[in-house]
């Protein structure tokens, strides 16, 4: 199945309500929602407060990216503030296993993430424990980059090795992702889309959010 996710990074901070409200009007699958820490990652978003006011306004699924180091700390308080998806990244835990034992016990969909840098091989241990692997196509910490197609090779080996093992695992992709870059990332076997600036900046958000998922339907290898 085709998911489009927008990422709130790049919403209106100052009308979250309305920013909710039309990305539910313009057929949003999921809410993607970047908390980072400004240590894990070179800049701060924002955390459970947001998340839960945000929560208030929407039944969409919650899709919480965790760009923060040791995210076991707060996993209790996210489920709280409204997450249904949980993604923490390889390398900021210190206990991977343990991390994704906490998000599956508090009730949420466990997904791991890796940066750019990080070998994708590094997710493989866990994928009969998660819902999702998130495979970054930019530098995590800021929108409006660039999308990285040296990345590609890195969801095709994912998606492979959950064929191989008959798995059901989505595979997202994160960072510059538009109507020109969408179908390339599900012909790799990407299913699940991040967009960001592509989707709020968009003059027809609708019609964006259709073609993305008009784009990677007919690319997607099935």
């Amino acid at each position: 199945m085709i998911i489009i996710s927008p990422s709130f990074l790049s919403a209106d901070f100052g009308r979250l309500y309305e920013e909710a409200e039309s990305m539910e009007q313009s057929g949003a699958d999921w809410f993607h929602l970047d908390v980072m820490d400004g240590k894990f990652v070179p800049n701060i978003s924002f955390g459970i407060p947001v998340i839960k006011a945000l929560r208030k306004h929407s039944d969409k699924k919650f899709d919480v990216h965790l760009m923060i180091d040791e995210p076991i700390r707060y996993i209790d308080e996210f489920r709280a503030a409204g997450a249904d998806i949980i993604t923490v990244h390889t390398e900021a835990c210190s206990d991977v296993g343990k991390t994704i034992d906490k998000i599956k016990g508090c009730g949420c969909i466990p997904s791991l993430s890796v940066k750019p840098g990080t070998p994708v091989e590094d997710t493989f241990g866990y994928l009969d424990d998660v819902g999702m692997v998130l495979i970054m196509t930019v530098e995590p910490g800021f929108g409006g980059q660039s999308f990285m197609r040296d990345m590609m090779p890195k969801v095709k080996k994912l998606r492979e090795e959950i064929n191989r093992r008959g798995l059901s695992v989505d595979i997202q992709v994160d960072g510059g992702i538009s109507a020109d870059t969408v179908a390339e990332a599900a012909e790799a076997g990407a299913n699940v889309f991040v967009a960001g600036s592509a989707v709020f900046g968009a003059e027809d958000r609708k019609k964006c959010i259709l073609d993305l998922r008009r784009k990677a339907e007919n690319a997607f290898p099935g």
